[in-house]
């Protein structure tokens, strides 16, 4: 071997592919996590394993090999700990497997990969909603989606997928409706789905005289960076929830401050 083969690495049309797909790859698992408790979780999985480098490099026997023993078993952790988000992605890929299939196309993640439409929430006809179901005391739960598209609660639902009306989400709610049970889910500024159903919060603390949808909507906001807002059936109250916290009896006015401060590019 010459001096002159030193200097070059061979690279192969393989390499190059095989090296996009796991960017790809790991780009589709950003893409799943982001916007979720699973997020914070895979961060302090990565912590833990650089603290245990440092640690080996610095000859701390005992703490090393206490750290070694919880990485030799990280992979089977990793499934157990992301088994929802890994049951999504295969959900997903399922999905649009089988609409690739019945529509005769190529098979594309063109959901999953593509970046959000930066698409004006229609916050105008979602207040008037909330504040005319407060007056007769409609209960509702509505929840507005950010980075996470909640696919598996989308499914868990009816399928609706029309524009937003005060009117629409109104009818949606009340109480003879079959729909008005569950949860209602925009997404894009399209209402994706109701009835769809919840996990609730596993905080014990939680206040006692609230009901499920409350907890639906603490839940939802603990495990996602969705955005929540539940009127009361019982008294007529609007409460929001978003990034785990839980803000009660708020004014109309105050709700469209708050969905003009997190959702509309105009502040």
């Amino acid at each position: 071997m010459t001096s002159t083969d030193l200097l070059f690495i061979k690279i192969t049309f393989s390499d190059i592919l095989d090296i996009l797909l796991v960017a790809y790859l790991l780009y589709a698992i950003y893409k799943l996590v982001k916007g979720s408790v699973a997020i914070n979780i895979l961060a302090g999985l990565l912590l833990i394993y650089f603290l245990w480098k440092m640690v080996d490099l610095a000859n701390m026997r005992m703490l090393s090999e206490i750290l070694n023993q919880f990485i030799s078993v990280g992979v089977l952790a990793l499934i157990i700990v992301f088994q929802p988000e890994i049951r999504k992605f295969l959900i997903l890929l399922g999905q649009q497997a089988a609409e690739g299939v019945k529509n005769n196309r190529r098979f594309r993640l063109v959901r999953f990969f593509d970046q959000k439409k930066d698409i004006e929430l229609n916050i105008d006809e979602i207040v008037k909603a909330c504040e005319s179901m407060a007056v007769q005391s409609i209960g509702a739960l509505i929840i507005i989606t950010r980075e996470n598209e909640l696919i598996e609660e989308k499914a868990s639902g009816q399928n609706i997928n029309a524009s937003i009306s005060a009117a629409l989400v109104e009818t949606i709610f009340y109480k003879n409706n079959p729909l008005h049970d569950g949860a209602m889910i925009i997404s894009n500024n399209k209402i994706i789905a109701s009835r769809c159903v919840l996990n609730i919060t596993k905080n014990n603390n939680f206040p006692a005289e609230y009901g499920l949808r409350h907890r639906a909507a603490a839940g939802i906001s603990e495990q996602t960076d969705a955005f929540a807002i539940v009127v009361s059936e019982q008294t007529g109250k609007i409460s929001i929830a978003d990034k785990g916290e839980v803000r009660f009896d708020i004014s109309p006015i105050e709700l469209k401050r708050t969905l003009l401060s997190e959702f509309s590019s105009v502040r």
